[in-house]
């Protein structure tokens, strides 16, 4: 039931390159500095294939390192499988080296040579191919706490069986974690990264977990995440997966907390291994629940995990202090609960005596933020859901149910540092006010434990909902670098290609249907986590727009959601655009009048280009956003002025053209843009032949 994320560093060495503006006659590139950078290991975009396929396999582009991994059960040896990593190098990488876990045995490289720091460096292969295999078996577990959920005769109770798998191979089949590596590169220009995985032979896999043997998918999509059950040959299914389908998909609708997935990957494993628990969370998205786990009861080990899935602040790149570390498992406890009576597969009584665990030793003498307090390790697992679950109530109270934890498991996932105990009392605190501040601070600072509320004081609390705010992409249109951009974003899953490392603005528009005044956040979500959030009060039938911003930090496919929309975002370096020509209208002018630049640009290889072209000047540079598709032309204009007589030079890229300013291509000649120390030593090299002519 714990949550574990693979991570892949990439280290990105970058070459330096000339300064960006030009002087006079000189045409340099784009300034590069050294960057270090963090990213998962596995992008979103899973189809649901039974033997393979996470991504779909991408057009070869100038700008991404993809690259291709392929797993192989081996039924002869029950301690390890293999793997195969292919990669597809884009011009703009020169060099890079890879970095396998410490369990890995390289079986064959090609394209790849070892270095002495253990790490394998490309060689300048198109493809280099890299061999290994690694063991299956895995116990204990990292990151957080863990345990199974039992039927006992009277009540559900903490079992802890630590000692058992969490990853394994029978020889028959076998569950595995997708390996990881890290990459270090050095490249001419932004890169993105994305992967493809698939499992050789019978099998599936969601690209972070991999079941090897003969399955059987079924899959539900609801609001654009497609869940995907995968129930090996070898296990006996205590439920009907329709109804697990349905089950998932009413949670996926239901849990509004900005984290949804193109995907999500659960396996129904065999029953008859020794489990490290009733199931787990794997990576962004993936998971395996045992066989024989029901639906019913309270908490649903289905509905446990699939939580998991909508907590990407508990993803190592983010992650809590260990004063926030308890909310990660009491939020799945106890939305699993919620959720399970919310859908009628447990009635308030079983409801409100899993809550009462908590109020028991020895759960109820530790301090929530102070696990050297715990006498029991699974005390986020019991007395964490009874605290959580108080301050949503009071929280509801206090806002006439116009707020809820929701909100606040939305502003924590909406993070991109570290959840402290600040920002989330800070987030209770924006949510709720004051009072419900002062709560949690009282339930997880101390070892005071709240009383569980009866029938009555639920349906106060929680039947009164927030008002029916609906919102989605606005009419104004989209915005690159502050200018207006040409791509239009509908509701049937449309691609918007923009440049990296440019602002994106998206319109958004919020509409109070209902008939009481309340609070809604409008989000932006990218691969879902929220990227930015506009908290919006609506009057009742009230209408109104905002805007959301988003800047793409390296090349690649994004999945982008505003309320009910989603739409595909791709994003390209300067690469993927060429400039064919540029010419400057007129090309004689008098001081202070204004020229036109254009330049000609088409798409770099097969996908759709974009970028942001810089025209150059020796006084500064004018920027233009541009996108073009695959075997097409445009054309990019820049109104240009220069003050004074002489010579100018426009450069784009390689591309130049020269504008005259004022008479005399010679009365200025000393101001000429770019007579630096290398046209000054023409110039000298130029008078001494003519000397030399005279004499």
């Amino acid at each position: 039931m714990f949550v574990n994320y693979r991570v892949v560093l990439i280290v990105l060495l970058l070459i330096g390159s000339l300064p960006a503006g030009v002087a006079g006659l000189e045409t340099g590139g784009a300034t590069e500095r050294p960057v270090t950078e963090h990213a998962s290991g596995v992008p979103d975009g899973t189809p649901a294939v039974a033997d393979a396929n996470v991504a779909d396999s991408p057009s070869p582009a100038a700008d991404v390192l993809h690259r291709t991994i392929v797993l192989r059960h081996l039924p002869e040896r029950d301690d390890a499988f293999e793997t195969e990593m292919t990669f597809r190098v884009p011009d703009s990488v020169t060099e890079f080296e890879i970095d396998l876990e410490p369990e890995a045995s390289v079986v064959e490289t090609d394209g790849f040579e070892s270095t002495d720091d253990g790490t394998y460096r490309w060689t300048g292969d198109d493809e280099p191919t890299i061999r290994f295999t690694m063991p299956t078996d895995r116990t204990g577990y990292e990151g957080h706490h863990e345990g199974s959920v039992v039927t006992a005769d009277a009540e559900r109770s903490i079992d802890s069986t630590a000692s058992g798998y969490t990853f394994v191979d029978t020889g028959e089949w076998g569950v595995v974690q997708v390996p990881t590596i890290g990459i270090s590169l050095q490249r001419t220009d932004p890169v993105g990264h994305e992967e493809t995985v698939t499992v050789d032979g019978p099998g599936a896999t969601g690209g972070d977990v991999a079941f090897f043997g003969e399955v059987e998918e079924y899959e539900r999509t609801v609001d654009g995440e497609t869940i995907r059950l995968v129930v090996p040959a070898a296990a006996d299914l205590r439920e009907d997966p329709a109804d697990i389908l349905e089950r998932l998909a009413a949670a996926s609708a239901s849990l509004d907390v900005g984290a949804s997935h193109d995907e999500v990957f659960i396996v129904a494993v065999p029953d008859d291994v020794d489990w490290a628990a009733r199931g787990l969370q794997y990576g962004q998205a993936d998971a395996w629940v045992v066989a024989d786990a029901a639906l019913e009861g309270a908490p649903s080990v289905w509905l446990h995990e699939f939580v998991h899935t909508r907590q990407p602040y508990a993803n190592p790149d983010v992650g809590t202090a260990s004063e926030t570390g308890w909310l990660v498992e009491a939020q799945a406890e106890y939305y699993a609960a919620t959720l399970a009576l919310e859908q009628g597969l447990i009635e308030f009584p079983e409801f409100r005596t899993f809550l009462e665990r908590g109020e028991r030793s020895p759960y109820t003498d530790g301090v929530l933020a102070d696990p050297g307090t715990w006498s029991d390790e699974r005390t986020d697992y019991v007395k964490g859901p009874l605290v959580y679950g108080e301050l949503d109530r009071q929280l509801r109270l206090e806002t006439d149910g116009d707020r809820t934890l929701e909100d606040v498991f939305r502003a924590l996932n909406a993070r991109d540092d570290r959840v402290t105990e600040r920002a989330f009392l800070e987030a209770v605190e924006d949510a709720g006010g004051s009072d419900v501040r002062s709560a949690a601070e009282r339930y997880t600072r101390t070892a005071q434990t709240p009383s569980t509320w009866d029938r009555s004081d639920h349906a106060a609390a929680f039947d009164p909902e927030g008002p029916a705010v609906t919102s989605g992409v606005g009419d104004d249109g989209l915005e690159v670098a502050g200018e207006s951009w040409d791509g239009q974003v509908g509701t049937d899953g449309s691609t918007v290609t923009v440049p990296v490392d440019e602002p994106l603005t998206v319109p958004v528009a919020l509409e109070n249907a209902d008939d009481r005044d309340g609070t809604a956040d409008a989000t932006l979500t990218v691969d879902g986590r929220i990227v930015d959030s506009d908290p919006i009060s609506l009057a009742s039938g009230e209408r109104t727009t905002t805007s959301l911003t988003w800047t793409p930090p390296e090349p690649g496919e994004y999945d982008v959601r505003v309320g009910e929309d989603r739409f595909t975002v791709l994003v390209r370096s300067s690469s993927s655009v060429a400039v064919t020509d540029l010419s400057v209208e007129p090309d004689r002018v008098d001081p202070g009048d204004s020229v036109t630049a254009t330049a000609t640009v088409t798409a770099a290889d097969s996908r759709p280009g974009a970028a942001v072209l810089e025209f150059r000047t020796s006084d500064g540079t004018v920027e233009r956003p541009v996108s073009v598709a695959p075997g097409e032309r445009t054309t990019v204009e820049a109104t240009l002025t220069f003050a004074d007589d002489g010579r100018y030079e426009v450069a784009v890229d390689d591309q130049s053209a020269t504008v005259t300013v004022g008479g005399g291509v010679l009365t200025r000649l000393e101001e000429i843009p770019g007579f630096g120390a290398g046209a000054a030593l023409a110039a000298l090299a130029l008078v001494a032949l003519l000397l030399a002519r005279r004499e």
